[in-house]
């Protein structure tokens, strides 16, 4: 071997040694960051290693399962059996269906089945979040009994904060804290020293009310059930913070105006105009309808030029104080704190939130106009509708997200550009059509 190629070889053998002594999620962000082919260069060096499962369990599913793809049949195989279930289900859900099909027919009966059995729980559920792999104990083996049992279980556990108990038929009965199980005697039956007290999420639960759940409950790990409470697998604390994170990044990137709510800041510029172009289109036509109400007083605007000055105030605040509201409602339904039922405690609050604000902005623009054109009646048609705008907007924009979820529509994506066009309209016909009333005294 050439002795530059010895020294380069040598040196990729430090680089690996050092990458698989870090978290498998800092091997993920080094990976990520390299070019294609160099980063399947390193999952392959990694898997030689018996560490790329990990890394890739710690990436993006989507970037993760691009890089899998590239990897040969034998390597796509072995890693997909080294990573925990539900990973592996996140990565295959990103694949192409005759790819995932070729998978799964090579690995064992077992592990195909499981995985299998996982793809057929939606994504967004509790079934689709959970792992297999939970530590369950019958209610009537003795506490020496389940320390073994557990001590064979441990290596293959999604966590050991806690154990269920389960009975013959595999139904959850309990839930068995390790500190009761250390502090029991030994020949204690479990049934005993369990707690009856169970919160469960049953496999079909929303992925939004796992998040509210865990929330309320502040547990590390909970139990998924089915129908018939029998214990299907468990879904822990870091799967529900995962998923409230692209949850949050979704709404937030839906809101901007991104439908699907996925866009990487280093995609390609195709990808991102494929993204962001169609609604923009949209838009437009949010937009023409706004245009079309201020058509209306075009001759009142030709008349008293300073109109159109004002104008874009009246609508703009408008368009922040909905967007204010909406905002809040939208938080509020997503971590649970509001539901349809409290809608008119809502739009309460938010009619009395308006009633303030629009007064004091509107008292705002009211001097300013006056300072500036010295025409009262100017100052007192901008500061009406102003505040009648602000009132308007903060009751629709908290309304809109509780009619879009209603419907079941995703409010983060549908409320902004319609608020926004409602608003502007209100906005534009307050203030115009009062300039109209009193044209003569302007």
């Amino acid at each position: 071997m050439p002795m530059h190629a010895a020294k380069t070889a040598k040196q990729e053998e430090i680089r690996i040694a050092d990458l698989i002594q870090q978290h498998p999620a800092e091997v993920a962000e080094i990976i990520s960051a390299l070019k294609e082919d160099e980063a399947v260069e390193m999952l392959h060096r990694l898997f030689l290693q018996r560490k790329a499962a990990d890394a890739l369990g710690e990436m993006d599913p989507e970037d993760a399962a691009h890089l899998y793809a590239e990897l040969s049949q034998e390597e796509r195989v072995q890693i997909l059996t080294r990573m925990a279930p539900d990973d592996a289900v996140d990565l295959l859900e990103e694949l192409p269906p005759g790819m995932v099909q070729d998978i799964l027919s090579r690995l064992t009966r077992e592990d195909s089945d499981e995985l299998t059995d996982l793809m057929t729980y939606e994504p967004d559920t509790a079934g689709g979040l959970m792992s297999p792999d939970v530590v369950s104990v019958h209610a009537e083996d003795t506490v020496q009994e389940t320390i073994e049992i557990l001590r064979k279980q441990a290596e293959e556990a999604e966590t050991l904060y806690y154990a269920y108990v389960v009975d013959k038929d595999d139904t959850l009965i309990g839930v068995l804290a390790l500190r009761d199980l250390v502090l029991a005697k030994p020949f204690e039956v479990i049934r005993n020293i369990a707690r009856k007290e169970i919160v469960s999420l049953p496999a079909a639960t929303d992925v939004e009310h796992v998040m509210q759940v865990f929330d309320k409950y502040n547990y590390m790990a909970l139990p998924v059930v089915d129908e018939q409470n029998h214990l299907l697998g468990i879904v822990t604390v870091d799967d529900v913070i995962d998923q409230m994170r692209e949850e949050t990044t979704e709404d937030f990137l839906r809101m901007g105006g991104i439908p699907g709510g996925e866009e990487h800041p280093l995609e390609t510029p195709l990808r991102s105009v494929k993204n962001r172009l169609p609604w923009m289109v949209i838009n437009i036509f949010f937009n023409l309808i706004a245009v079309i109400g201020v058509a209306v007083f075009e001759e009142s605007i030709a008349q008293f030029a300073f109109l159109a000055v004002l104008m874009p105030i009246v609508s703009d605040m408008g368009g922040n104080v909905a967007m204010q509201s909406m905002a809040v409602a939208i938080r509020g339904m997503a971590t649970g704190q509001v539901i349809w039922n409290q809608l008119l405690r809502v739009l309460r609050k938010e009619f009395v939130v308006g009633l303030v604000n629009g007064a004091v902005l509107g008292l705002q623009l009211s001097l300013i106009t006056y300072i500036w054109r010295g025409n009262i009646y100017l100052g007192l048609i901008a500061m009406c509708s102003l505040w009648l705008n602000t009132i308007l907007a903060t009751v629709i924009g908290a309304l809109f997200p509780f009619c879009m979820k209603k419907l079941g529509l995703d409010p983060a994506m549908m409320s902004g550009s319609i608020v926004t066009t409602i608003t502007d309209l209100c906005g534009f016909f307050l203030f115009l059509g009062m300039a109209t009333m009193f044209i003569e005294h302007l």
